[in-house]
């Protein structure tokens, strides 16, 4: 079959061209709404279903600001029925459970089968493989893991106990993000440790991004166990293994964020794959297999010369659903698709409240500064432009609430 050349779909006139995207987070919801923005779309007579298991979308990378009441749940979390809300896209809550690329179905969890000519798989992955007794080990990757560990924090500020120990395992960023976070939380009351197996934190950063987590980091107080692996886990401890020795680590609450996982059903799924069983794609982000199918994020492997890896960030999803939506455009117009390149646009963490590091084409940002870049940028990125407005116009309320109220009450102090 040739490289980018879809096969064309016997139908009538009048019949709609079914595009099916699954999954609603960066690769899957931007993808939809890039592609309905398209001018001349509405004259295309195509129908878009958006799949996802959960009723809103989760932006990931800001996630954190709800630990410390920097932002609120509906901002980063805000419903598909409101995103979608006068889009010509369809929402569908359900879960794929298998494809048949042959009959060009997908098979859904409850809702039994989805027809369709162009499909996205967009789902992305699931938290990494745990070892034995982590039933109480909490993780965070979705708005229900949030959810939770405002739950366990809440009971754990209520309660008498004078200290209150956290064990945060993986260095990566979603670790030291957390633990940032989390300290500026529980204040002196705090005890945090960052558990990470490598050599150092944040690997895949810039050395200067790494210097200012650490700092960061020693600012709080936040204990970093490097070269260090975790044996067993139970409801109120920790068996780490460090420098060929065992040591327990009583703890109140154990958060993982080491590592992630393919789904079982896409890893069984009938096309090319890897070793880490991500589906093999062209530049293009169409399948080797089948050019009609579309795959975006951690899952999707990309073919690039000289065996160069992407990483697996919101960044890349991001402007990958950009060009999915110009192939799938193309391909509507019988046009060729073009190939996926990615743009390095730098790298954004935050490291507690008000305080972030920025690296970016060279130049080097931290604290407070780059924490007002970082929430500005996402806003931006944040899914449709009636959303933006109302997260700015309340983001607006608060400083101007915050700025004024703190000065009024000052001079009515005085």
């Amino acid at each position: 079959m040739e490289t980018g050349k879809i096969s064309e779909t016997v139908k009538g006139s009048n019949v709609p061209t079914k595009i099916c995207i699954l999954g609603g987070g960066f690769g899957g919801l931007y993808t939809a709404l890039y592609l309905q923005s398209f001018r001349g779309f509405k004259q295309k007579n195509c129908q878009i279903t958006l799949i996802d298991i959960q009723d809103h979308i989760a932006f990931t990378p800001l996630l954190y600001e709800v630990i410390t009441d920097e932002l609120k749940t509906w901002e980063i979390a805000p419903s598909f029925d409101k995103l979608l809300k006068n889009k010509d896209i369809q929402f569908c809550q359900d879960e794929a459970k298998d494809i048949d690329f042959q009959a060009r179905e997908v098979k859904l969890l409850e809702g039994g089968s989805l027809p369709y000519d162009y499909l996205v798989i967009a789902v992305g992955v699931t938290n990494g493989k745990m070892p034995n007794g982590a039933e109480n080990v909490l993780t965070f990757r979705t708005l229900a893991d949030i959810q939770r560990l405002e739950q366990k924090l809440q009971s754990l500020e209520n309660s008498s106990q004078e200290k209150i120990r956290v064990s945060i395992v993986g260095g990566g960023p979603s670790g030291v993000e957390l633990a940032g976070k989390i300290a500026d939380r529980l204040g002196k009351r705090g005890e945090i440790r960052l558990i990470e197996r490598g050599k150092e934190i944040l690997k895949t950063f810039t050395p200067a991004t790494r210097k200012n987590a650490q700092r960061a980091l020693d600012k709080r107080n936040v204990l970093i166990s490097l070269q260090t692996g975790v044996n067993a886990i139970e409801a109120d401890k920790v068996t780490i293994l460090q420098a060929g020795e065992t040591a327990v680590i009583p703890t109140d609450l154990i958060l993982w964020t080491a590592g992630v996982q393919m789904r079982e059903w896409v890893k069984n799924l009938d096309c090319s794959h890897n070793s880490r069983g991500q589906l093999i794609c062209e530049p293009t982000l169409q399948l080797v297999d089948y050019p009609e199918v579309f795959a975006l994020g951690d899952i999707a492997e990309i073919s690039y010369p000289n065996n160069k890896q992407l990483p697996a960030t919101a960044q890349v999803a991001y402007q990958q659903a950009s060009q999915a939506a110009k192939n799938l455009w193309k391909s509507l117009n019988n046009k060729r698709p073009r190939p996926f390149h990615y743009l390095h646009l730098g790298e954004m963490i935050t490291l507690g409240m008000n305080t972030a590091a920025i690296s970016s084409f060279g130049i080097s940002l931290s604290g407070s500064l780059a924490a007002f870049f970082r929430l500005g940028v996402y806003i931006q990125r944040l899914p449709t432009l009636s959303h933006k407005i109302q997260v700015i116009r309340h983001r607006l309320k608060v400083w101007w609430k915050n700025l004024f109220g703190k000065s009024a009450s000052h001079k009515k102090l005085k």
